[in-house]
């Protein structure tokens, strides 16, 4: 989707170049106390010569400081191809030639600007070869107006003070794989809407609503589409304009850390969406930053995207990859982010992605793999892990390239997880089905199990499943309203039941009836009908059993943790599986897809004992028809399915049953 040019018509964010000699550069002033000149020049570090892991943010962007018992900024902007750059901004009037920085060897032009403060708005005016001059944003800008003004924000990371020491410490010590993970996600602007007629909730508003709510379901994380500032609502976040500030549309920076701080205060992780395959063409933004690709490939083969009509990273260019590697740092060290899901992951490993023959440049083996975005992705992951333990990276990956959440030095590209493009899609388009038919699409589920466990997977039901004329999961259930309801219940039984973290899209916790609108809020009138409440309950009891059973989570990455009772019965549509802990405790699941009970079906159990229906979809509090077996069920010495003990059970119809050993 493209964004379009948001860059601002307000007078204060826009400037006319002025002329000037370079002396006159050298010895402009501003009208300090003292006479004080605005710029005072230093030589700056260059990108190419630091280390891999210093933080590129402490030195390029606006930095307050005080030189010689004056206070300002620090300005400093990569720029190589500028002939000129000075900075615009609240205190000059917005006039290009006012404030003029240096250039340097490195491409990297700084100064000092004396009275520069907290919350000044500024720009660069960077004069191309061409002679143009282009108003930009600061890359590095820790701050940004509210969209459609488009001015970066001096703002001083140091002010805020955190709260969250105890779950700081934990969450280096914990093995996310070996862990519950079930994920909220959630675009902020519309899970819910004030009633005064602004257009949003602050952070602060949020973090009070949002996670009394996620904490009543029974979540461990909250992840949030993207909140890097982003110009163009429609692009829901994913067309990014400045890679190291939040959103302004929910408050400033300290108001975000305050969001962050408080779901860590109440045991909920925080993961976000993280954009580094590609970026829009706005005018203010990173695109033909000093009149030439300086970000982007200048060949539109290698640096546009066709189906966003976006630009490519350079992944080539070391500058480009350490500003990458800085952003991701950025979010993980001063906002305390928990986890990046990296968006679009195919995209930037395949050259001829979305092209056709001859719409693409090969590597220089003759392939179509990105070689350079491969390499950018595994350096990204091997030192985030090894800089900020616990802190999860998560592919969204729809390809079968090999090792995608595997350890780089086995040849993997090293993230902690990977979204299961392939389960969401089998098992939705088995679900649709009417039921009548599900018994010749049995293998849709059945064949996961081959590949279940070549990577460390996520099960998303994601916002890409409730946008584009698909509808909501519940619209797509098939029969009618009591079958409908009765399908989503499974589908999240599923979802639960199978190897795999879980995430799922707001809204569809209650059965959302209507297609996700981004310009409205989620319709909470419908938790007032029982129906829908009983689709909340039912999560709510999903992530509590989730939690209490070490057998649904702790070896979802390990073939020790799964084992089929039976896949082959496709008259009936009926799977039955075991999931298995460490210390051998056992969850034996049950899922029924017709809307036909089955009364005395044998199953075959891992061992003897009296077995607790721990999970029941069809109960009469979830909506069901309360099919079951009392609660409990004692094995007894009959065969069944390989296995010596059985139970004979009552299976619901369109439900899933839990059982567990007591």
């Amino acid at each position: 989707m493209k964004s379009p040019d948001s860059q601002s018509t307000d007078a204060k964010s826009t400037a006319t170049p002025a002329e000037g000699s370079q002396q006159d550069r050298a010895n402009s002033a501003v009208g300090q106390p003292g006479g004080a000149p605005s710029v005072v020049n230093r030589p700056e570090v260059s990108p190419v010569a630091a280390e891999p892991r210093n933080e590129r943010y402490d030195w390029l962007g606006a930095h307050l400081e005080t030189r010689d018992g004056v206070a300002g900024a620090r300005f400093a902007v990569w720029a190589p191809n500028a002939t000129e750059v000075s900075v615009l901004t609240d205190g000059n009037g917005w006039q290009a030639g006012r404030d003029w920085l240096q250039g340097s060897d490195s491409g990297v032009w700084s100064g000092f600007i004396a009275g520069a403060t907290e919350g000044t708005r500024y720009k660069y005016a960077i004069k191309t070869k061409s002679g143009a001059v282009l108003d930009k944003a600061d890359p590095f800008a820790f701050a940004a107006e509210h969209p459609p003004a488009t001015a970066s924000i001096i703002h001083n990371l140091d002010q805020y003070q955190w709260n969250d020491g105890d779950w700081m410490n934990r969450r280096g010590q914990v093995n996310w794989l070996q862990q519950p993970v079930s994920v909220y996600e959630v675009q902020l602007s519309s899970w819910k809407r004030p009633w005064d007629g602004r257009r949003y909730h602050s952070y602060r508003e949020l973090a009070t609503m949002l996670v009394d709510y996620v904490k009543e379901l029974g979540y461990t994380h909250i992840e949030l589409m993207p909140i890097t500032e982003f110009p163009f609502d429609g692009s829901w976040g994913y067309q990014v304009t400045s890679y190291f500030a939040p959103t302004s549309r929910f408050g400033g920076p300290d108001e975000f850390r305050y969001f962050v701080d408080h779901c860590h205060r109440n045991g909920i992780g925080v993961i976000v969406d993280w954009v580094p395959a590609h970026f829009p063409y706005d005018a203010h933004g990173l695109a033909h930053f000093d009149g030439t690709g300086l970000y982007e490939h200048s060949d539109p083969r290698q640096g546009f995207h066709p189906d966003w009509n976006t630009h490519i990273f350079n992944y080539g260019r070391q500058e480009v990859r350490e500003f990458l590697h800085s952003s991701a740092r950025f979010w993980c060290k001063e906002y305390h982010i928990d986890g990046l899901r990296v968006d679009a992951v195919a995209s930037m490993l395949y050259l001829d992605y979305s092209r056709e023959a001859g719409e693409w440049v090969p590597n220089q083996f003759g392939g179509n793999e990105n070689l350079e975005a491969i390499e950018f992705l595994k350096h990204f992951n091997t030192h985030l892990h090894a800089d900020f333990p616990g802190v999860l990276t998560i592919a969204e990956e729809s390809t079968s390239f090999g090792g995608v959440s595997r350890p780089v030095y086995t040849g993997g590209l090293g993230f902690g997880m990977k979204w299961d493009m392939g389960w969401m899609h089998d098992t939705l388009e088995y679900i649709k089905r009417d039921p009548i038919y599900r018994k010749y699409h049995q293998g849709e589920l059945s064949f996961r199990s081959v590949y279940q466990f070549s990577e460390n997977f996520m099960l998303p039901l994601s916002h890409d499943e409730v946008v584009h004329g698909k509808g909501s999961l519940l619209s797509r259930m098939p029969g009618d309203q009591w079958q409908r309801f009765a399908n989503l219940r499974l589908l999240y039984g599923y979802q639960y039941a199978s190897p795999g973290k879980k995430l799922l899209f707001m809204g569809c916790e209650f059965g959302q009836s209507s297609e996700w609108n981004a310009e409205s809020q989620l319709d909470w009138s419908l938790l007032q009908f029982d129906v829908h409440d009983g689709i909340k309950r039912f999560i709510g009891d999903l992530n509590r059993i989730y939690k209490d059973y070490p057998a649904l989570y702790e070896l979802d990455c390990d073939p020790a943790g799964f084992s089929w009772i039976a896949a082959d019965d496709a008259d009936k549509s009926i799977f039955t599986f075991c999931r298995f802990a460490s210390d051998g405790g056992a969850v034996v699941v049950v899922l029924n897809f017709t809307p036909a009970p089955h009364v005395g079906y044998r199953i075959g159990v891992p061992q003897a004992g009296t077995y607790t229906e721990i999970l029941n979809s069809d109960s009469e509090l979830y909506g069901g028809s309360n099919v079951g077996n009392l609660g409990k069920i004692t094995s007894n010495d009959v065969a069944a399915h390989g296995r010596e003990q059985s139970l004979k059970l009552n299976i619901p119809p369109l439900a899933i049953v839990m059982l567990a050993v007591t």
